[in-house]
């Protein structure tokens, strides 16, 4: 991970976020990256995906947001958009929990894919509290600084922008939505959509149909909850 005025940003998110870079602790992570790469080990996603999350919604495009916490972990998954995995890339199970509750919330089949880059594309921030981690190795880059880079991608929003929907599904992600307003945001709770913990709470969330009528309420448009069939989207 380069500079900030090397790494490619959207415009938006790097007018704000320009400054975190040259802090110790986003000092500290680069070294820590460099060092594990001259050691060879496998990091995900790649580099220029690293970012993927805010280069796929820009700041004023944001409508939702949905916390995840460390990306895929096995090969070919990760690619910088929480839950999403690229095309050609079997659904992991917590992904398939949430095409089920959107099927009983709102009537939309499961898709074939899991590639959920046409919600980022309506406004949907699909945001990992910790962008990068090794093969096989759940959690590796946790504590080495890309929680204080997403805190703060999380207080610019809260601060700067009005009626957004924060998911928070399972502990970690409500933890880290601790400073959101409630009086300005929507924000809704569930467990975690991993099958160890579905069951209690997140099946029954309603979370897509009232996301959608919060949005609707307050002048925006809904989110298409559905996706393209795979034969109709790029592969990446």
């Amino acid at each position: 991970m380069n500079t900030a005025r090397e790494i490619r940003l959207e415009a938006s998110w790097k007018k704000r976020l320009e400054p975190e870079f040259s802090k110790e602790y986003m000092v500290n992570l680069r070294a820590f990256l460099m060092e594990r790469k001259q050691t060879r080990a496998v990091i995900y996603p790649p580099g220029p995906r690293i970012f993927n999350a805010l280069n796929s919604t820009s700041f004023d495009q944001v409508r939702v947001v949905i916390l995840g916490q460390d990306p895929y972990h096995g090969p070919g998954q990760a690619h910088g958009l929480c839950f999403s995995v690229p095309l050609g890339v079997p659904t992991p199970p917590s992904l398939l929990n949430i095409f089920k509750e959107i099927e009983q919330d709102l009537g939309i089949p499961a898709p074939d894919h899991g590639y959920l880059r046409h919600w980022a594309e309506q406004g949907v921030l699909l945001l990992n509290a910790v962008l990068t981690v090794e093969r096989g190795q759940a959690g590796a880059h946790q504590g080495k600084g890309w929680e204080q880079f997403t805190d703060q991608v999380v207080r610019l929003l809260n601060a700067e922008r009005e009626g957004l929907v924060f998911l928070l599904w399972g502990n970690y992600a409500l933890k880290k939505g601790s400073v959101i307003d409630r009086d300005r945001h929507l924000v809704l709770t569930a467990p975690h959509p991993s099958p160890l913990s579905a069951s209690r709470g997140f099946f029954g969330c309603h979370h897509f149909s009232r996301t959608n009528k919060w949005l609707e309420e307050h002048g925006m448009d809904p989110i298409d909850w559905s996706l393209p069939v795979a034969a109709d989207m790029e592969h990446i």
